[in-house]
């Protein structure tokens, strides 16, 4: 995600689609970043503040006593603060949640807590991983748990412009990566079917490369499959997909490409081992891709199906179809002046969208 200092409160948006709006469900949120559910039957909506605090949403009023306060814990400005949240499959019954941080060296944290009630004890802090930051920018951030049961974690390439230390491409390095790891357990394990567990000098915590800077990562809660929003560097934004099947170890090319075009070389760069998004677009029509989710909620019958997304920088928001050659088209949904930061689920399916700049949250609804 591309952060900027100052923002202009506002509200509005056009339809481009003439059955979809957005409703605001909730307002007074500070740089929210992500939006979560912890499928436990509560109906809550838990957004994640940059500035380190997580705030409940429920009933269309926000929380005055946050579920989880990290502010200490963290350096937040930029692109560094808490920057997501993942609730364990079985969080009703054992109460564990996660959050990636950048703690205040600018290193990236993941950390697992218990809630007691409605809030997060935070003496059950227990680091899980913590991976060193070379630069302030491309953290990744994103956290969600796979339909295997597995922590998936989504890591930037360290920052700069550029990749200037190669990290996407780095087997040795976690850094510009997607990771898999098995937290069951009382600390965090690797899954002996990861891709690079017997790869000699390759980090077993690797599940996929090649990325710049994944902001967001989803599952399709009905198939399984998985969708990776990158942000580009100059020119084109990306979405990767990864199917339920998939074994693992996909390299999504970054510095080798950016998206379809080649990066570094400039030309003739080896595509053979790539994998290409499903869909691209050039920064005539945004500068910062925000992941998002595949709708599988009952109120828009017209997303059913479609995988949704938009642009932190131009506001624009669309929604994509698979054909039945395979191929992904992108339908312009909506134009709005949000700061596209994040989308979220509820436990219902139904889609949110969140405006870093206001502070407000969106639903997904009918015309």
């Amino acid at each position: 995600m591309m952060l900027v200092s100052a923002f202009a409160v506002l509200t509005s948006c056009m339809a481009v689609a003439q059955d979809v709006r957005l409703n605001r469900v909730a307002g007074g949120l500070q740089q929210p970043l992500d939006v979560q559910n912890a499928r436990d039957g509560s109906g809550r909506l838990f957004v994640v503040e940059q500035g380190g605090l997580v705030r409940v949403v429920q009933g269309g009023q926000v929380s005055k006593e946050p579920f989880l306060d990290v502010r200490d814990l963290t350096r937040a400005g930029g692109e560094r603060g808490l920057l997501g949240l993942a609730f364990d499959p079985n969080f009703k019954a054992n109460g564990r949640f996660f959050v990636n941080y950048t703690d205040v060296n600018g290193n990236t944290v993941i950390a697992r807590y218990t809630a007691r009630g409605d809030r997060a004890d935070t003496n059950s802090a227990t680091v899980l991983l913590r991976v060193a930051q070379p630069y302030a920018n491309h953290n990744g951030g994103g956290l969600a748990f796979g339909p295997d049961g597995m922590l998936y974690a989504g890591l930037g390439d360290g920052g700069s412009g550029g990749d200037p230390q190669n990290n996407g491409q780095n087997l040795g390095s976690l850094l510009g990566k997607l990771l898999r790891l098995d937290v069951s357990g009382d600390r965090v394990a690797i899954p002996k079917d990861n891709p690079f567990v017997s790869r000699a000098n390759a980090k077993p915590e690797i599940w996929a490369y090649g990325l710049r800077n994944p902001w967001r990562f989803s599952f399709d809660r009905q198939t399984g499959d998985l969708f990776i929003a990158d942000v580009g560097q100059n020119r084109l934004e990306e979405i990767n997909f990864q199917p339920r099947s998939s074994k693992g170890g996909e390299n999504y090319g970054w510095r080798l490409k950016e998206a379809s075009d080649c990066f570094q070389p400039r030309a003739n760069c080896n595509r053979a081992s790539l994998t290409d998004p499903i869909l691209e677009y050039d920064h005539a029509q945004g500068v910062s891709v925000t992941g998002g989710y595949v709708y599988r909620g009952k109120n828009v019958p017209s997303l059913a199906g479609r995988y949704v997304y938009g642009d932190f920088g131009s506001g624009v928001i669309w929604a994509a179809t698979r054909g039945e050659n395979g191929k992904w088209t992108s339908r312009r949904l909506l134009d709005t002046d949000y700061s596209i930061s994040a989308f979220g689920q509820d436990e219902d399916g139904e889609l949110y969208v969140a405006d870093y700049g206001s502070g407000n949250l969106y639903r997904f609804a009918n015309r």
